[in-house]
């Protein structure tokens, strides 16, 4: 009989180590996921308090000291000023000081906000009674409440997710079968309008969780996977294969979890909230809410930062024209009839 050759096995010491990186990548990515939840908490939040100013001052710093450091308060003339600020976006809510106190929360700024507010409502009913000597019962008013589409703001918290994995996955899958930077140029330009137009067709016509204009926020959601996309794809065609891995660790990990899609973006550790907000995910997800629920705010930051990541994107691709090509798999270089496929495409 014949011996049989022993089979190959890996050798211990490579299965260790390889056990050891992939237990080490878990962790990362649920660092990464799990430590905004971790470590998010109430501070700063911008609410105003209307009334006479010798009722406001003695309330802020009563509130202040109930919750210390979990509310930035701007002062406001009336209920009609406060309202204004919630519709603008400026603030969160407001506690209206008057004969007749109010709370107004705001639903679709944040639900999280509005059930904080909304607990200040007895305390504040017990403070008046007390000054009066009468029980009053303030109201509770939810200026702008989330739409029928979404009562729960659910979705709305997230859509980042897959607005970054499609646009890594489009990125991704461009760079490493298109060929040639204007045709790259061209693959990015379609897949986001596509995307933009079939995303906002589930979300906004079929599920009704979008509000406002449609074409809006089709541009909003192309803009995003634009802006993820030509990056991802930027980054190959500067620095070949070795550039795929910055896209997914920049959007996925980093991005993705400080966007504060489902809660304000102050709750999070400083600088971080305020960083997310110029990342793709953050802008989008504060775009997608004003254009739904908040026509008058101020949202040029927000498309600012689409704009400019989108750019850049666009500008790393033309710094890779040179090679174009690189990237790209052996077998989409061999059907655009690239003759250097072994030289441009590692093993």
């Amino acid at each position: 009989m014949l011996a049989h050759a022993p089979h190959p096995h890996t050798p211990w010491p490579r299965v260790a180590a390889l056990a050891a990186a992939l237990a080490t990548v878990v962790t990362v990515v649920a660092l990464a996921f799990l430590w905004p939840s971790v470590t998010a908490e109430p501070r700063d939040l911008p609410v105003a308090v209307a009334g006479p100013a010798p009722a406001v001052a003695p309330f802020t710093q009563a509130l202040d000291a109930q919750a210390p450091g979990v509310f930035d308060v701007t002062a406001a003339t009336d209920r009609a000023a406060a309202v204004d600020l919630v519709e603008t976006r400026q603030v969160y809510g407001a506690v209206v000081l008057a004969p007749v106190p109010e709370v107004l929360t705001s639903s679709a700024a944040s639900p999280l906000v509005a059930q904080q507010l909304a607990a200040l409502a007895p305390e504040l009913g017990a403070q008046v009674g007390r000054q009066t000597g009468t029980p009053v019962t303030v109201e509770v008013t939810d200026v702008v409440p989330l739409g029928a589409g979404d009562p729960r703001g659910v979705v709305l918290g997230a859509v980042t997710f897959p607005l970054v994995v499609g646009g890594m996955a489009g990125g991704i899958g461009i760079a490493l079968v298109v060929v040639g930077a204007w045709r790259r140029l061209g693959a990015l330009l379609g897949y986001a309008a596509v995307a933009g137009l079939a995303v906002t067709a589930v979300l906004q016509t079929w599920w009704g969780v979008l509000g406002g204009s449609f074409l809006v926020s089709t541009a909003i959601v192309g803009l995003t996977t634009l802006g993820i996309a030509g990056v991802v794809v930027g980054c190959v065609a500067v620095l070949g294969r070795r550039g795929l891995p910055l896209g997914p660790v920049l959007f996925l990990l980093v991005a993705n979890p400080i966007a504060a899609a489902a809660m304000p973006w102050q709750m999070l550790p400083e600088p971080w909230g305020a960083i997310g907000q110029w990342l793709p995910p953050g802008a989008a997800a504060s775009l997608l809410r004003a254009e739904s629920y908040f026509p008058r705010a101020d949202t040029a930051d927000q498309w600012l930062a689409l704009g400019a990541w989108a750019a850049l994107g666009l500008l790393l691709l033309l710094v890779g024209h040179l090679r174009d090509a690189g990237g790209a798999t052996r077998g989409a270089l061999a059907a655009a009839g690239e003759d250097r496929a072994d030289e441009l495409v590692p093993a």
